[in-house]
């Protein structure tokens, strides 16, 4: 159980504020051009985050197996989408930028 709190805390501590930051718009100006749109990336951090507490309280409650599974099964659906909306939007994002007027639509 210690295992579970300490994961909790470390995912608090780095993904939670990280999150947070890009959700609102604010990013260091050497970070903006690598990472594209900064919002979208932002919600999928903040869904990957979810995913932490979403398994992890459960198990700390006691709750039975079935719920436990029921949870682990839903964190790792927040984890894949909160990836796939990060991919997705930086992906959209650079092949915008990479398209100019020479290019066939």
């Amino acid at each position: 159980m210690m295992w579970h709190w300490i994961m909790l805390a470390s995912f608090s501590v780095t993904l939670l504020p990280a999150g947070l930051a890009l959700t609102a718009d604010r990013a260091p100006r050497r970070l903006r051009a690598r990472i594209g749109p900064v919002r979208p990336v932002g919600w999928g951090v903040l869904l990957i985050y979810a995913a932490a507490p979403v398994d992890t309280v459960p198990r700390l409650a006691g709750a039975s197996l079935d719920v436990i599974f029921v949870c682990s099964t839903a964190g790792g659906v927040l984890c894949l989408a909160g990836a796939l909306l990060g991919r997705v939007s930086i992906y959209r994002y650079q092949s915008r930028a990479t398209d100019g007027p020479w290019t066939a639509s």
